[in-house]
């Protein structure tokens, strides 16, 4: 039976990341690092975190369905099936890598995840001045990140809407419907696969999800209400002090 302590951290975490996907993402931030500090192994706490919030990520999903168009000229059919299946193989991944080879990756994935929320924006918006791909570059970029999604996920809407707008050209506002679709579909696949292979801690994962769902009710009616750069700076200011302290935790 898990102590209260770790059943209220669990789903305080869950409270958090749940508000952080609804405001901006990074959710992940939050979930993860407080399992592997109640003692769950990395891989094992990357897979409850997902879990804990795929039913967050099916709620957005089908709240925004009214607004999914094709990207670039592919269809959310066939974008939604390469997410989906590339993300079974980035899980996969995951299954099979050891706990003290992910704890040496980990603080490059968040790294990673940290400067797309950073600069993910920016960086689209000027090399779309200076590149002009086509659906294939598209299609492969979506090769890539689903597969980053189901092996960990961090930053994943951000980085979708960073590359669809280097690759496609669309801008931010057009593109919440279908990046929160890849996301649920990355994550389905993910959690289908965790579950599968009993990487999932229920005990740990049950009062998260509870949280998350509850978080991300709040953080959207409190997002109504916070300026857009309060949200980002505090999304920023979360996600690169879990970086320091993973990169301290590995290499320190």
């Amino acid at each position: 039976m898990p102590e209260p302590l770790t059943l209220a951290l669990a789903a305080g975490a869950g409270l958090l990341g749940g508000a952080m996907n609804a405001l901006a993402g990074g959710g992940t931030f939050a979930t993860m690092p407080a399992l592997i500090a109640i003692g769950l192994p990395s891989p094992i706490a990357n897979a409850t975190s997902n879990v804990a919030l795929q039913p967050g990520a099916i709620a957005s999903a089908w709240t925004y369905r009214d607004g999914l168009q094709p990207i670039g000229g592919v269809a959310i059919r066939t974008l939604s099936a390469i997410t989906f299946c590339a993300a079974l193989l980035g899980s996969l991944l995951l299954v099979f890598t050891p706990t003290a080879v992910f704890d040496i990756v980990i603080p490059w994935l968040l790294l990673l995840a940290t400067l797309a929320i950073a600069f993910g924006k920016r960086a689209a918006l000027a090399l779309q001045r200076h590149a002009a791909p086509g659906r294939r570059a598209l299609i492969g970029a979506q090769v890539l990140l689903g597969i980053y999604g189901g092996y960990f996920g961090g930053g994943l809407g951000l980085m979708l809407t960073a590359t669809w707008g280097l690759l496609a050209g669309e801008p931010p506002h057009r593109l919440m419907a279908p990046r929160t679709l890849m996301l649920a579909m990355g994550n389905a696949a993910a959690t289908l696969m965790f579950i599968g292979f009993g990487m999932v801690r229920w005990e740990a994962c049950a009062p998260m999800l509870l949280g998350a769902v509850l978080g991300g009710w709040l953080g959207a009616r409190v997002g109504q209400r916070l300026p857009a750069g309060l949200i980002r700076a505090w999304t920023l200011f979360v996600t690169v002090v879990t970086t320091m302290v993973f990169f301290a935790r590995a290499y320190g």
